[in-house]
């Protein structure tokens, strides 16, 4: 691989170092944007969910169970796809910035989701069956199944030299950011505002704040790269690519439907597998619009506290970080549109 490049195009073989001229500013203002949302996991007090947990029903007893199990794993693998596969591809200096950021952000929610199956999970066997649920729950297992085929499909690539090998590696791409943050996790942020709508587990919900904004950023910059590779590759988006990601995106749907299938099992008043189903139809679309691709579901977002919990927390947010920092955050941003 060549220390100097003078390549043209995002994809090209090669390690460009050139930061100036900078060929991709786009990718630096999202690196900068990710360093203003810095947070830690001592900020986050889970021990003021412990009388929550202990007047819990069954039925949620269960969901939260397997909702920790899954955080358990969920943000290790996809570190280990920006470490194995996105790193080596995106041949720029600003974009490679970004991932070193966000494989920061992914160790944090790892850690994050370490000190919650700690506080949540006293009993030593319990909590290392959460961490082998990959292994020993079928609605888990699966998805993680999904996670390590798109892992793997360009594992082997050392370059993209070919038409094909491009399009494999945006097939990963938009896979780890349409289906797997952005829609296995966003699936799992529900029953966690869920919960919070009920006035339970409050802990919870002020970290996943945290990781939403991060995950919600890991998209941004993912389908950035997306729409760079388009605007200097057309010929690589057809209706055969077009047709995959929608395929992708079906078999995304149906893994977390097996997920809310296990966590809903003994019914969760309040929260029925029918609307769940609806609001993981009405993200995949979502996430289509993003690509410029028709809806396949034509679904409605169910869920009332989805759509109200940027106006509950954004404000909180923002006080939060300057009071304790004095770090001014620009931009704005919108939960909805990514729901």
């Amino acid at each position: 691989m060549t220390a100097v490049s003078t390549h043209q195009m995002l994809l090209d073989p090669g390690m460009d170092l050139t930061l100036r001229p900078m060929r991709y500013p786009h990718f630096f203002d999202r690196f900068k944007d990710a360093i203003k949302n810095t947070w830690t996991v001592e900020e986050v007090d889970l021990h003021s969910d412990l009388a929550d947990l202990a007047r819990l029903s069954p039925a949620e007893q269960h969901l939260v169970s397997r909702l920790v199990a899954f955080f358990a794993t969920g943000d290790t693998i996809v570190a280990n796809n920006l470490v194995l596969n996105l790193y080596q591809h995106v041949n720029s200096p600003e974009g490679r910035l970004y991932l070193s950021r966000q494989l920061f952000e992914e160790a944090v929610h790892v850690q994050f989701y370490l000190n919650l199956l700690d506080t949540y999970v006293p009993d030593l066997d319990e909590r290392t069956a959460a961490f082998s649920a990959v292994e020993n729950i079928p609605s888990i297992a699966r998805k993680a199944e999904f996670c390590f085929q798109w892992i793997d499909s360009i594992y082997a690539l050392r370059e993209l030299r070919s038409r094909a090998d491009r399009r494999a590696f945006l097939l990963n791409v938009i896979c780890f950011a349409a289906c797997i943050e952005g829609l296995f996790f966003y699936g799992a942020f529900a029953y966690v505002y869920f919960l919070r709508s009920r006035g339970l587990l409050h802990g919870l919900a002020s970290g996943t704040n945290w990781v939403f904004r991060d995950e919600s950023m890991h998209m941004a910059f993912a389908f950035d790269v997306v729409d760079t590779v388009r605007q200097e590759e057309p010929d690589l988006f057809d209706a055969e690519m077009e047709q995959q990601v929608r395929d992708m995106l079906a078999d995304a749907v149906e893994c977390e439907v097996q997920f809310a299938e296990d966590l809903l099992v003994q019914g969760v008043s309040g929260m029925s597998l029918a609307d769940m189903r609806e609001y993981l139809q009405h993200v995949a679309d979502r996430r289509l619009a993003v690509l410029g691709i028709a809806p396949m579901y034509g679904s409605k977002n169910p869920f009332a506290f989805m759509e109200l919990q940027d106006v509950q927390e954004l404000s909180n947010f923002f006080e939060r970080r300057v009071s304790a920092y004095q770090m001014g955050v620009s931009g704005t941003v919108s939960f909805d549109d990514e729901f």
